[in-house]
C-alpha cells in the first residue's frame, strides 16, 4: 500500500472530492481545504508528504504559497494544478519550485503517477530566475499538444541538455529555442540564431566557426563566427539539416569535445555554448541518403521535442487570432474581432503554412477591412474558400483523402528520382495517416476516449492502445475512464 499523506488546496469543492476519492481509492490518506490559508496551518505543523495546491485560492496565489512552504520545509514536494494553461503558469511553477505542474482538466492516471514520482525520493531544488519580460513570451495554446510543450520547456530550462525541435515550417520553433534560453541559466548570455538554408554552402564553416585573415580568396582580415558571437549563451542551428557535410564534422567535434578551430586556423578554441538544433525535415531520411551524420543526429537528438502543426490544434485558434489582433491594435491598428463564422472557417482550413500563416493573415486583415468586425465572407474570400455553415460538413467524410494521399506519394516517389525509398513505406503512411487523424479526434472530443472510439469506429481497447503506440498525449477532463 502506498505510504503517505496528501494535502490538497482548491476552492473547487467538486474537484477536491474527486481528488479525495481517487487518491482516498489509490491508498494514501488526504486532507483537503478551499483556502490557502487551510494548508498553510497543515503544512506549519509539520503535516503532510506531498502537497497538491490550486494556484488561484479565494485567500492568497498558490504560486505565492509555494516560496513559504520550501523555506518551512524544503523536502516537501508541491505539484500545481492551474486552469490558466499558458507557458509562463508552467515556467513559473518550475521557477517557484514546484515538483511539477498539470493543467486542468487533467488525467487522474497521470495525476496519480505525478504522486507516485513525487512520494518516491529527494527533491532537487530548482534554482530561481527573475520574470523580466515574461508577457511578451508569444507561445500561445490551451491544448493539450501545447501544454505538453510547456511543461517539457518548464523542465529544460535549469538544464544545459541539447534539444532537437522538430516541425512543419511555421509551427514556432524559433520561439521555442527563445524560451529555452530566456527562462534558462544562459538567459543573461546571447541568443544567436542561424538559418543553415540561408547560407551558401561554401560559407557556412565560416559563418560558424570564423576564419583566420588569408584563409580564402577575399578573407582580408580575422572574421568571427556564430559560436564566438554566442560564447555563454545559445546557439540556435535553424533548419539543422541543410548543413554541409563538411560543416557537420566540425559541429560533431564541437559537441564530442567542447572545442573547434577557426577556417584557417590550427589552434582549438574552447567554447561554451548551448546548442538548440531545429529542423522541418526527415533527418533519418537524410541520414538514410547519406546527406546527415548518424553520430551527429544522436550528438543532436538528446532530447527531442515535436512541434504539433496548427491542423492538429486547432482548438488554440481562437486563441491565436485574439492574440494577433491585439498586437495589431498595439501597433496602432483600431481594435477589431472576428464574428464566430468567420472562426468555424479558419479551424476548417488546412494552415500549410502554419501558425506564421495564420498571424500574416491576421494582420492582413486588421489592415484592409474597416469594420470593427470581420466578417466570414473576408475571412474566406482571403483563404479562397467557398462560406458554409459550420454544420453543412456534419457526417460527411472528408472530400478527396485518397486523391491526396495519392498526390503526396507521387511526389515522394519522385523525390526518389529512379531509386526506390526505404522499406517500410506501409508503416510510415500509415502512421503520417493515423497521427493526426487521432489528435484531431480526441482533440474535438476534447479528449473523451468513449467518444472518440465511438466517432472513428473503433473499439475503445484498440485506440488506447494505439495511443500508446503511436505516443500520443492525451489530458482529459476529470474522469477515470
Amino acid at each position: 500500500m502506498p505510504d503517505g499523506t496528501i494535502l490538497i488546496a482548491d476552492d473547487d469543492s467538486a474537484i477536491r472530492t474527486v481528488l479525495n476519492q481517487a487518491l482516498g481509492r489509490a491508498g494514501y490518506n488526504v486532507r483537503t481545504t478551499g483556502t490557502a490559508a487551510g494548508l498553510w496551518r497543515w503544512v506549519a505543523a509539520g503535516d503532510g508528504n506531498l502537497v497538491i495546491t490550486d494556484v488561484v485560492l479565494p485567500d492568497e496565489n498558490g504560486f505565492d504559497l509555494i516560496p513559504r512552504i520550501k523555506r518551512l520545509r524544503p523536502d516537501l514536494p508541491v505539484v500545481v494544478m492551474s486552469a490558466q494553461n499558458t507557458i509562463l503558469t508552467a515556467i513559473t511553477a518550475a521557477e517557484r519550485g514546484a515538483f511539477d505542474y498539470l493543467p486542468k482538466p487533467f488525467d487522474l492516471k497521470e495525476l496519480t503517477a505525478v504522486v507516485q514520482r513525487a512520494l518516491a525520493g529527494p527533491q532537487v531544488k530548482r534554482p530561481q530566475v527573475e520574470e523580466e519580460n515574461a508577457e511578451g513570451l508569444p507561445l500561445i495554446g490551451r491544448s493539450p499538444a501545447m501544454q505538453e510543450i510547456y511543461r517539457v520547456i518548464a523542465r529544460l530550462t535549469q538544464t544545459d541538455l541539447t534539444v532537437m525541435i522538430m516541425g512543419e515550417s511555421g509551427t514556432g520553433k524559433e520561439l521555442v529555442a527563445r524560451a529555452l534560453h530566456d527562462y534558462g541559466k544562459r538567459r543573461h548570455g546571447p541568443f544567436v540564431a542561424v538559418n543553415m538554408a540561408a547560407i551558401p554552402k561554401e560559407l557556412v564553416e565560416s559563418e560558424l566557426f570564423g576564419h583566420e585573415r588569408g584563409a580564402f580568396t577575399g578573407a582580408t582580415n580575422r572574421g568571427i563566427g556564430r559560436f564566438e558571437q554566442a560564447e555563454g549563451g545559445t546557439l540556435f542551428l535553424d533548419e539543422i539539416g541543410d548543413m554541409p557535410l563538411d560543416a557537420q564534422t566540425r559541429l560533431l567535434r564541437v559537441l564530442q569535445q567542447g572545442e573547434y578551430t577557426t577556417v584557417g586556423g590550427r589552434t582549438p578554441i574552447r567554447t561554451d555554448v548551448r546548442i538548440i538544433a531545429a529542423t522541418n525535415r526527415d533527418l533519418r531520411q537524410l541520414i538514410q541518403q547519406g546527406l546527415f551524420r548518424e553520430d551527429l543526429y544522436y550528438r543532436l537528438n538528446v532530447v527531442p521535442l515535436r512541434l504539433p502543426p496548427l491542423r492538429e490544434r486547432v482548438e488554440d485558434i481562437a486563441d491565436l487570432v485574439r492574440h494577433f489582433l491585439r498586437k495589431a491594435q498595439d501597433e496602432g491598428l483600431p481594435a477589431k474581432h472576428l464574428d464566430g463564422d468567420a472562426l468555424d472557417i479558419l479551424r476548417r482550413h488546412r494552415w500549410p503554412g502554419n501558425v506564421r500563416e495564420l498571424e500574416n493573415l491576421i494582420r492582413r486583415l486588421a489592415v484592409l477591412h474597416s469594420g470593427d468586425t470581420i466578417p466570414a465572407a473576408i475571412v474566406a474570400g482571403e483563404l479562397k474558400e467557398p462560406v458554409k455553415p459550420a454544420s453543412a460538413d456534419d457526417g460527411e467524410e472528408p472530400p478527396s483523402l485518397g486523391a491526396a494521399v495519392e498526390r503526396h506519394l507521387t511526389k515522394y516517389f519522385s523525390g526518389h528520382g529512379d531509386r526506390l525509398p526505404p522499406p517500410g513505406l506501409y508503416d510510415r503512411v500509415l502512421q503520417e495517416i493515423e497521427r493526426p487523424l487521432l489528435s484531431i479526434c480526441l482533440a474535438a472530443t476534447r479528449g473523451n476516449q468513449i467518444r472518440a472510439a465511438h466517432l472513428l469506429g473503433l473499439n475503445r481497447n484498440t485506440l488506447r492502445k494505439k495511443i500508446r503506440d503511436l505516443g500520443l498525449e492525451v489530458i482529459r477532463g476529470l474522469k477515470t475512464d
